[in-house]
């Protein structure tokens, strides 16, 4: 039977020839068009030599070529709907852009723009100049700069700072961040020498006093934003390790990662580190990032003390490692929205999905719930309470009240739906509970529920 199947699979020559095939062949696509011939013949060969198939006709070919065809013309990167209720997904995008934003990248991208040539002077300019004056504004720094991500701005201000002599840091401290980057490997990049104090629980500010010598270029602080350890703990307050290095006229590099601007504990949450306490209260230069709680796109962002800044913008590294016009524009216009904090909660996405009212979530989920009785009967819809997370290795502990869409079915499991709706045109991802698929209202966007309603109405015709 394998034998005969197989001598049934056509040529690629004779496919070729086929009328539906010719028409799209005018759009001068030969080599892509017979590739996917290709790769579709090969998919039926492998499925006769594993029974997968007992029979097929040049019908089911041409209809799987065109599904292939059709995948190929769509983007690797694409939108997909977070039903997770992870607010910063990092495997989803981490923050979304708010619309200002969304407008510069687009004028930056269709237009030539003054990136680096200053219209008053009429000569060559800095990028960083676009950005530095909103930063000191925001933060109270008397100085800034912009790299491509927060990884990159550490060890941007340790090479610079630090080469060749050592950075003290809190053995407590030295966390592993996504894809297994950590920072004493970034640290090694940088060329600084890691001088590991205290424990994993419990430093003291006599563990950094003793390891300071003639070779000490740094105090590092790093702000364990994704993880929390619990219990008989001790950490040295910033205000002292700020003291300790003016006493000894070493500079204090904090990262603080998250890069949180707004004091997110007069919403109810746990009081988050801002990048304004830590300029206030001294700290030399202070590195953060631009696509988590700041809620704009990727990139490091350093600001501290001028003599410090300015060093490391005559750094090598520091081209290599520059922001584009793209990224630019959309940091501008999301640090604007600072300026006034009402418009950042309101307009930011991130801290919009965040502190959205919990009330606002529930009226979603009954509007959701009412749309999805259109679909099969045997899918059992129910709203129930549950908890949405901030992400992106910002505030771990955080559970935020939220309402969600649980979903059965007497004819899938959880792990069908979960696959049939992230196979989706649009794919929707979703959290698995307790065999029930979990859909979080508080980070679905508008025109989500529509994408939704729609995967169900598909996964009732298979």
């Amino acid at each position: 039977m394998k034998k005969e199947l197989l001598r049934k699979l056509p040529k690629i020559d004779e496919l070729l020839k086929e009328e539906c095939v010719v028409k799209v062949l005018n759009d001068g696509k030969k080599a892509l068009i017979t590739d996917t011939l290709r790769e579709t013949i090969e998919e039926f060969r492998n499925a006769i030599l594993k029974d997968e198939i007992d029979d097929f006709s040049k019908e089911d070919i041409m209809k799987l070529f065109f599904t292939n065809l059709e995948k190929k013309k769509q983007p690797n990167l694409k939108k997909v709907v977070n039903a997770t209720g992870i607010v910063i997904h990092t495997n989803l995008g981490r923050s979304i852009l708010c619309k200002d934003a969304i407008y510069s990248v687009i004028m930056a991208a269709e237009h030539y723009n003054n990136l680096e040539y200053n219209l008053e002077e009429g000569k060559r300019g800095s990028r960083y100049s676009h950005i530095e004056k909103i930063l000191r504004e925001i933060t109270g720094a008397e100085a800034a700069l912009v790299v491509n991500n927060n990884a990159a701005a550490v060890m941007l201000v340790l090479n610079t700072l630090c080469e060749d002599k050592e950075a003290i840091v809190s053995r407590g401290q030295l966390v592993e961040i996504g894809g297994s980057f950590r920072v004493p490997e970034v640290m090694k990049f940088s060329r600084a020498k890691l001088v590991e104090v205290g424990t994993t629980n419990r430093t003291h500010l006599y563990d950094y006093e003793s390891s300071i010598n003639e070779d000490t270029g740094v105090i590092l602080k790093v702000h364990t934003s994704n993880f929390k350890i619990m219990g008989f703990t001790e950490e040295v307050p910033l205000e002292d390790m700020i003291a300790l290095g003016k006493e000894h006229s070493i500079p204090v590099i904090e990262d603080i990662g998250s890069g949180v601007l707004i004091d997110l504990s007069k919403y109810g949450f746990t009081y988050e580190p801002t990048v304004q306490d830590s300029i206030e209260k001294g700290v030399d230069v202070v590195t953060f990032s631009g696509d988590k709680l700041l809620g704009g796109p990727q990139a490091g962002i350093i600001v501290g003390k001028k003599e410090y800044i300015e060093r490391i913008k005559k750094n090598q590294l520091t081209r290599a490692l520059r922001i584009d016009k793209m990224t630019l524009a959309a940091l501008e216009a999301t640090l604007k929205c600072y300026l006034d904090e009402k418009e950042a909660v309101e307009s930011i996405p991130t801290l919009n999905m965040i502190l959205c009212d919990k009330a606002e979530l529930k009226k979603k989920a009954q509007g959701l719930k009412r749309r999805l009785k259109v679909s099969p009967e045997h899918f059992n819809f129910t709203i129930a309470e549950d908890y949405s997370m901030v992400g992106g290795g910002s505030m771990p502990t955080e559970k935020i009240e939220s309402y969600v869409l649980k979903v059965k079915s007497s004819k899938y499991s959880a792990k069908q739906i979960e696959e049939a709706l992230r196979g989706n045109s649009i794919p929707i991802v979703t959290r698995v509970c307790n065999d029930e698929v979990i859909i979080d209202m508080r980070t679905l966007l508008q025109g989500d529920l529509e994408i939704i309603v729609d995967a169900f109405k598909k996964m009732g015709e298979i």
